[in-house]
């Protein structure tokens, strides 16, 4: 309320149960920032509320299928302002992880911090045989304050999809279930290690890709041993720290291609290609760092995906429409219009062959199109497009030249050849048939024993349903007064005609107790229709 969203609070009951609580709030004084612009207010309280809500906003900035430019421009912004852990407070849980006091385990150990994040801290250390290497401990009560801020944060996207109706379309909890399954894999440094182990298998064949092993011994949910790469980070060459002797166009263009390989080839990638991520190494090598958070694409979609952009290169635009009601859950979805978006899109890539499509541009015009007409993008796909932005952007920070769909083309090429291989056609519809026809009889099966226990039955999802009874019932108590009151005004004027009886101011007294109720009842009735904002 303090940032200027007190209409949504009260929408979403949180003012009704901080007052039954006895915390009443003063509206008065929660409306210093209203001044600002929504996105940017909302900016403000992710930060405020701390760094799972950072990230989530984070996480939100990659999502152009949800949000128009202006509110990812201004969540891009979010950082995360977060201070190193003291060593000694880690000690207990890299005691617990190693077995003994860590300087029994290394030859030498920095307690200063090479880095710190909400996650987990790195620090350097030399282990005898294995040289120069960094752990990677996750922060004391982390995990018991990430699953506080998740609990809170799917019950307020429940609350939010039930009682806000213009954001229901967003799925808010999906998005909350899906940002915490990704928080919790975070936690687990553990899934860190697998990563790490099945990208380096899958990038062998690149020598000129550097990715940090893991050493066995060590590696748990809590902490992580990696060896020590040495090079310059992107950020610190943007920065100006440029090392002589590199061939920066050629090692940003190999980066460029290990991470397509990642996408196109094995479906499990880096999502986070951020310039810290980045290293160009002394011999002409580049390295990539912190994979806690990878993208992962099964073989179907990463096929409907090259079917995209060759239904772009070909100016075919029902594909594009099958591809994009395939990607969303359709809905209401208004087929007609999603065609007209889909061939004026068409329009502004006619003629243009792959290899120089605006891979980057193209995907910004997708997510507007998705947008528009009220779809939503798979989390994976919606991953991936914010991996070919963030590659494309510091591509083009780095070398000014840099051309994504020169990387671009060869490695979908290579995959529409592969896809489209007879052999390839064939085992996936031997693949599909032999699916169907082996779990035919097994649900054949289940749906006879279901009929024949009697548990066979449609269900009808009436969502709102009691608050749908609960506004009849204010509505028929309304009806009720409103006959009550009329019923008293007739009765008064039949009595007002009477001469018998007690008078006061010349009226019978029964005639003005009537009208007196009856105006009573009718303020009463007036007054509970204003307040709950009903006409």
């Amino acid at each position: 309320m303090r940032h200027g969203f007190g209409d949504l609070v009260h929408r979403t009951g949180v003012v009704a149960v901080l007052e039954a609580t006895g915390r009443a709030l003063r509206i008065d004084r929660m409306k210093s920032l209203p001044h600002l612009p929504p996105p940017e207010r909302l900016r403000r309280v992710l930060e405020e509320l701390g760094p799972t809500f950072v990230k989530l906003g984070q996480v939100i900035a990659s999502r152009p299928d949800l949000l128009p430019p202006d509110w990812l421009a201004e969540f891009s912004k979010l950082h995360e302002d977060v201070l190193s852990v003291p060593f000694e407070k880690l000690r207990p849980q890299i005691e617990a992880v190693l077995g003994r006091p860590p300087e029994e385990v290394f030859e030498e150990f920095d307690t200063t911090p090479l880095a710190a994040g909400s996650i987990a801290q790195v620090h350097r250390a030399r282990l005898a045989g294995r040289g120069d290497v960094v752990l990677k401990v996750r922060r004391p009560g982390i995990s018991t304050e990430v699953a506080a801020d998740l609990r809170l944060l799917e019950r307020f996207a429940e609350v939010l999809e039930q009682e806000v109706t213009e954001l229901r379309r967003f799925h808010p909890r999906r998005i909350a279930k899906q940002f915490a399954r990704s928080m919790r894999a975070e936690l687990d440094l553990s899934l860190e290690a697998r990563n790490l182990r099945q990208i380096a298998e899958n990038l062998e064949e690149r020598p000129e890709i550097v990715i940090p092993e893991v050493v066995d011994p060590f590696a748990d949910p809590r902490m992580l041993v990696l060896t020590y790469v040495e090079g310059t980070s992107a950020a610190e060459w943007l920065r100006g720290t440029r090392p002589e002797g590199l061939d920066t166009r050629a090692l940003i263009g190999a980066g460029a291609d290990a991470i397509l390989d990642m996408v196109f080839v094995h479906g499990l990638y880096h999502a986070d290609p951020h310039p810290g991520n980045v290293l160009f190494l002394p011999d002409s090598r580049i390295g990539l760092l912190d994979f806690g958070m990878v993208g992962r694409l099964s073989e179907e979609r990463r096929r409907e995906f090259v079917e995209l952009l060759a239904a772009v290169a070909d100016h075919d635009e029902d594909a594009i429409v099958d591809v994009l009601l395939s990607w969303s859950d359709g809905g209401s979805t208004d087929v007609e219009f999603l065609t007209q978006d889909a061939r004026a899109f068409l329009d502004r890539y006619h003629g243009v062959p792959l290899r120089s499509l605006d891979v980057t541009r193209m995907l910004g015009d997708v997510a507007e199109i998705v947008r528009e007409n009220e779809l939503a993008l798979p989390s994976d796909v919606a991953m991936l497009v914010k991996v070919f932005i963030t590659l494309e952007g510091l591509g083009r920070s780095l070398d000014p030249d840099f051309d994504m769909a020169a990387h671009v083309e060869p490695a979908a090429r290579r995959m529409i050849t592969q896809q489209h291989n007879p052999v390839a056609v064939a085992a996936r519809g031997m693949r599909d048939v032999k699916k169907l026809l082996l779990g035919l009889p097994k649900d054949l099966r289940s749906i006879i024993a279901r009929a024949r226990r009697g548990g066979l039955r449609i269900e009808l999802d009436l969502k709102r349903l009691e608050e749908f009874g609960q506004h009849l019932y204010r509505s028929a108590n309304r009806v009720t007064g409103g006959v009550v009151t009329a019923a008293l005004i007739v009765g008064s004027a039949i009595t007002m005609t009477v001469d018998q009886g007690p008078k006061l101011l010349g009226f019978p007294v029964f005639a003005l107790f009537g009208f007196v109720s009856s105006f009573a009842l009718g303020m009463i009735l007036v007054w509970s229709i204003i307040r709950s904002g009903k006409s």
